[in-house]
């Protein structure tokens, strides 16, 4: 599998549909609220999902496959990048925001407003061995865009 033609743009779906799914799992199925810094990791995820889905559509043109799909390594190396960023908040190496966010959305009142957590970005909500949410993020992320980036280099052996 790994050196078919379709094996870049496969991962470049599933690492950003595993991370996001992470994200979303740890949000809802463990209420780990995210803060502004992790909507932004989320995002370039979303992209690669649909760039990667757009490449295995567009299977027959190889140009087109290739493009969609190192344009999928790249977002998915960009969450990484602000991955890093909001680990260093979190370690405070550096400043990040200066607001904050909370879960509510759209017209609300100021009781509702003062009833609702503070999600802080400098502040992680869970860690492992030290490591944040926004830290695996990074890791994950860099190292799934390096494994798309070293199997679009490669030249499949056999068909598919």
């Amino acid at each position: 599998m790994l050196q078919s033609r379709l094996a870049a743009p496969f991962v470049a779906l599933a690492a950003p549909l595993l991370l996001y799914g992470g994200a979303l799992v740890s949000q809802f199925g463990f209420g780990l609220h995210p803060c502004e810094m992790c909507y932004w990791q989320r995002w370039p995820h979303q992209a690669a999902i649909v760039l990667a889905l757009l490449a295995l559509l567009l299977n027959r043109n190889d140009r087109a496959l290739r493009g969609l799909t190192l344009l999928a390594a790249i977002a998915i190396a960009i969450s990484g990048v602000i991955g890093i960023f909001h680990a260093g908040v979190e370690y405070h190496f550096w400043e990040g925001l200066t607001t904050c966010s909370t879960t509510q959305s759209g017209p609300i009142s100021l009781d509702q407003i003062m009833a609702t957590p503070i999600i802080r970005c400098d502040v992680p909500q869970w860690e492992l061995f030290g490591i944040s949410l926004a830290g695996f993020n990074a890791i994950f992320s860099l190292a799934a865009a390096a494994l798309v980036l070293t199997l679009l280099r490669r030249r499949p052996t056999s068909g598919a």
